[in-house]
């Protein structure tokens, strides 16, 4: 069932057009996150589903109702915000109860509400305090609290880890992603964070300008970009791109790297004919390489490291290939130092082929 369907939605200010003729059905209990960078219209979109912006056309479905014209309070939607908005005179308690006050619910269900919220939010230890009392994590989960004893089917979050440092935002993610589980409902998460994209969503809508570039599961969308947005904007480090010419066809054909250097594409699963003389981009994730100081017997090609970054479990290494400038994942074990040659070799299976026209992956 659909929980949540936007219908060829545009939003003008002015002559400016931010969002253009958008369609997005979300699934009943399903995680979506709008991934894209500032100003892609992900919250934009999000404030239109809220209410809090009103379209200039389309129209806007949630559990089955237009709810294109209705005001955010009857749109049956709990909403968690960048910031915590909490009301700094009250304790966490009266926080979590007073929207539900003013609406007029009973005290014994307003009651129940706070203590289940609480519960799941392991925030019961917090209800006497107030905001100044409180850690940053702990002020998002009691915004995330207010927006939970709503009892409302669909939840949209607005960058609600963005102000937290790394080690709170790790842990929210996971109370997150628990939340979810546990909850079931439908939820729709606005972030530029591609960790928090890839960790949360069932599905992820990448965004560019207005328009949805692609829309599907996280793995999908990592291994098979549709186009070079999209694979340069997923990944930490990013997508080696390798600008090329394709030489040859069917199993003979080959990406042209420049001086010399050529890699076969038997192996790579095309989506339509690769033809002879086309101007390409070759992508390659870091993690897709493999670095020895012998030659292999798949694809290589000789390179020169230039930098090494240790990270730990392992490193991130930087090397020239011919003209181009390239990084490998590697483990930690393996010692390498600026100047060594070594051999690239390339796992076509999860490699990636653009039209350097279109931009569009063949």
């Amino acid at each position: 069932m659909t929980s949540v369907s936007v219908r060829d939605l545009t939003l003008k200010f002015g002559s400016l057009e931010v969002l253009r003729t958008l369609n997005l059905d979300i699934s009943e209990g399903e995680f979506l996150v709008l991934l894209g960078p500032s100003g892609c219209g992900k919250s934009t979109l999000l404030n239109c589903i809220a209410g809090l912006l009103d379209i200039s056309d389309g129209q806007i479905f949630i559990s089955g109702k237009n709810v294109t014209w209705e005001e955010p309070k009857d749109r049956g939607i709990g909403m968690v915000f960048q910031s915590y908005a909490l009301y700094p005179q009250m304790t966490v308690e009266k926080n979590l109860s007073f929207g539900l006050q003013i609406a007029g619910v009973p005290k014994d269900e307003i009651a129940r509400r706070i203590a289940r919220a609480s519960e799941i939010l392991q925030i019961q230890p917090l209800l006497k305090r107030k905001p100044s009392q409180l850690s940053g994590g702990q002020r998002q989960r009691v915004a995330i609290g207010r927006a939970l004893v709503r009892d409302v089917d669909v939840f949209l979050f607005d960058e609600p880890l963005s102000n937290l440092d790394a080690k709170l935002r790790a842990e929210l993610r996971v109370e997150l992603k628990r939340l979810h589980q546990n909850l079931k409902n439908t939820m729709i998460y606005v972030t530029h964070d591609q960790i928090e994209a890839l960790t949360l969503a069932d599905r992820i809508a990448v965004m560019k300008g207005g328009i949805i570039q692609q829309l599907d599961e996280p793995l999908t969308i990592y291994n098979r970009p549709v186009n070079l947005f999209v694979a340069g904007f997923i990944g930490s480090p990013s997508m080696n791109f390798l600008p090329g010419r394709i030489i040859g066809t069917g199993d003979q054909a080959r990406v042209d790297l420049g001086q010399g250097l050529s890699v076969p594409l038997a192996g790579y699963e095309a989506g339509g004919p690769v033809g002879d003389g086309l101007d390409v981009v070759f992508g390659v994730r870091p993690e897709h390489l493999t670095v020895t100081r012998e030659p292999t017997s798949g694809p290589s090609l000789p390179a020169v490291v230039e930098l090494v970054e240790p990270m730990g479990a392992d490193s991130l290494v930087w090397l020239r290939l011919g003209p181009h400038a390239m990084s490998v994942r590697t483990e930690s074990t393996v010692k390498l130092l600026p100047g060594d040659a070594v051999n690239v070799t390339f796992d076509l299976h999860h490699a990636s082929l653009f039209d350097a026209s279109t931009e569009e992956r063949i």
